[in-house]
């Protein structure tokens, strides 16, 4: 058993076995955890987040994930009343409670979610209810999941469906409403259950997957497409970061199905995937190899920064 502070500033006995949520203030455990079913988040999808993870039991870039945080709530104009010192106490509290009931070899993810609470004709049913509802809240990794992604490289598939025009709702945003890229994804795992989706951009130009950025390369030379256009995620700008330290040419550009289908190598970039190899796109098998050289590289590069050695972590379930 352990004790966790409640916002009153009273302390609860948690089961060191049981995992909790910081929900409103409060750390609760995650079964416990119940917000109103009139919440905006969960009636129009009106909330952003944001994700990390640990690397050896250590949080990976959390001021760079609570910068991006704070601009997403600056953009939807979303005042949860707290500050990124609240964010970042919550955030480390979670985790350290929460890793202790995960192996010494294995990690996990960390997100903080904020909605716009409730509309104001439903705070008579809940009064006292915050203006904005705040989780910060922990999952495994997918380990086994995709295990045979990492062994075998990933089958991107692009959908019919695109990403909205930027003009629309910025894709710079980490927006809870993800039905575009859920839609795609369904689209595509209906006929290739094992394939991930790559949408494409308003322009026909690859965009981005369903939480991930996608990279090429070509004659030695590494391709993303541009940031107007995508989530920039952390993981993307820390492997742009690798690249120029190890001096191989990063540009973002316009990708479309034929330099795509044309690419000597490919990999996609996330906060759970880190970096992980792409086999083909819409059926297109790459030459480079899986992973390619640079690609293996930018790898290597990114276990060194983290410390953790993250790929062995998944294919020791492949």
């Amino acid at each position: 058993m352990g004790l966790v502070k409640t916002r009153e500033g009273t302390q609860r006995m948690v089961s060191q076995n049981e995992w909790v949520v910081w929900l409103n203030g409060e750390l609760v455990p995650e079964r416990e955890a119940l917000i109103p079913f009139r919440d905006r988040g969960f009636k129009y999808g009106d909330a952003i987040y944001d994700t990390t993870r640990t690397f050896g039991h250590r949080i990976f870039k959390l001021d760079e994930h609570l910068d991006r945080l704070f601009r997403s709530l600056t953009y939807t104009r979303l005042e949860p009343g707290l500050d990124r010192d609240d964010f970042k106490t919550a955030t480390e509290a979670v985790v350290a409670h929460n890793l202790t009931t995960v192996p010494d070899d294995e990690d996990i993810w960390v997100t903080q979610r904020v909605s716009r609470g409730l509309d104001e004709a439903d705070r008579a049913i809940y009064p006292g209810y915050p203006d904005c509802t705040v989780i910060v809240e922990c999952r495994p990794l997918p380990y086994a999941d995709r295990a045979p992604a990492f062994r075998d490289g990933i089958e991107v598939v692009v959908p019919s469906v695109r990403r909205p025009a930027p003009d629309t709702v910025s894709p710079r945003a980490k927006i809870g409403n993800y039905m575009n890229l859920i839609l795609g994804d369904l689209e595509v795992k209906r006929t290739q259950p094992d394939a991930q989706p790559v949408l494409l951009d308003t322009n026909g130009n690859l965009a981005e997957g369903r939480g991930s950025n996608i990279f090429i390369v070509r004659d030695g030379t590494v391709l993303t497409p541009q940031e107007r256009y995508v989530l920039p995620g952390i993981s993307r700008e820390t492997t742009i970061e690798l690249a120029a330290k190890l001096g191989i040419p990063c540009e973002e550009a316009d990708i479309d199905l034929y330099d795509a289908a044309t690419a000597d190598e490919a990999f996609i970039t996330s906060t759970s995937w880190c970096i992980c190899p792409i086999q083909s796109i819409n059926g297109h098998d790459l030459q480079g190899g899986i992973p390619g050289p640079i690609t293996q590289r930018l790898i290597d590069a990114y276990i060194e920064l983290v410390d953790c050695d993250w790929l062995g972590q998944y294919l020791k379930h492949a």
